[in-house]
């Protein structure tokens, strides 16, 4: 009987397999050339005047994010948290008190980088960007609990909400795939773009790395800047490798597929189906878990 060692190829067969599945299909292709397209359009965007009201609401978006991850964070460290608050120059603030300041502080930009690679992988799939879809909804009714007395919260989280749902009319959803995608993009260039801005750049004594370098005692602001700012990029990978790995169906297979995935009302494709719900929310936990530990 042959051994490992009587067949040369076979201690490369993992290579192949390893190769093969980080290979893009084409419609994976066509999902990252839109990616690439929104770094693009994202980058010219947030410098040119005018121009960059388009994509306003969306920044408010991701400083939602970060805000919500500090909450989070303070939540599970047994804070008591009092508001959250988004103002019209794109800042944020979280006001708790209790927790521990070491994993409250970096929270804000790790926790919106980690957001923006879970939706970037869900933006490689029609029924995970339904799933995702259904999260955001969570996150905003958490949102609006801590922000219930923000008046731009409401008009931010009332106005994507129409988004989502009026996308997840368009082409059986695709257009909430591109939606889930941008927003994922989104959040993690605007984790990028803050951290150089308020911390390496130019260094802001009202930042959180500016505040996390006073409880550390140890290190300038800008070295922990420069550090959520590798962790964040990771993030951005991760998030483009797991959805590489994860979503290889077709356009036309995703297509069929959510047809019986919360279809949309009155659409001939029938009732949702009740026992694809739990393996979606299990695939979303296996993108989740992938992201964190590195899949």
């Amino acid at each position: 009987m042959p051994t490992l060692y009587d067949a040369p190829d076979a201690h490369f067969i993992f290579a192949r397999d390893a190769k093969s599945t980080l290979t893009p299909t084409p419609t994976q292709k066509v999902t990252l050339i839109v990616a690439g397209c929104y770094v693009i359009a994202i980058a010219i965007l947030w410098h040119v005047p005018y121009l960059k009201l388009l994509i306003y609401p969306f920044k408010l978006l991701t400083v939602g994010f970060h805000e919500m991850s500090h909450a989070i964070m303070g939540i599970l460290t047994c804070a008591k948290v009092h508001s959250i608050e988004l103002d019209p120059d794109e800042g944020g603030a979280t006001s708790m008190s209790g927790g521990i300041p070491w994993l409250t502080l970096p929270a804000g930009y790790l926790g919106s980088s980690f957001i923006g690679a879970c939706l970037i992988t869900c933006g490689f799939d029609t029924d995970a960007s339904k799933v995702a879809s259904l999260v955001l909804a969570v996150f905003f009714l958490f949102t609006l609990w801590w922000a219930r007395r923000n008046l731009l919260t409401w008009l931010l989280i009332i106005g994507m909400s129409g988004l989502i749902v009026l996308f997840w009319f368009v082409a059986g959803g695709v257009a909430l795939r591109y939606f889930v995608l941008f927003v994922g993009v989104m959040s993690c260039l605007y984790v990028v773009w803050d951290v150089i801005d308020d911390t390496i750049a130019r260094k802001v004594n009202s930042s959180d790395a500016s505040a996390f370098a006073h409880v550390c005692g140890c290190c300038p602001s800008q070295v922990w800047g420069v550090l959520w700012l590798i962790i964040a990029l990771i993030f951005f990978a991760a998030g483009l490798i797991v959805g590489l790995v994860a979503f290889k169906q077709s356009a036309e297979q995703q297509k069929e597929d959510a047809k019986h995935f919360l279809p949309v009302p009155g659409s001939k494709s029938g009732a949702v189906s009740t026992a694809s719900i739990p393996s979606a929310l299990m695939m979303m936990g296996l993108v989740v878990g992938s992201i964190l530990f590195g899949f």
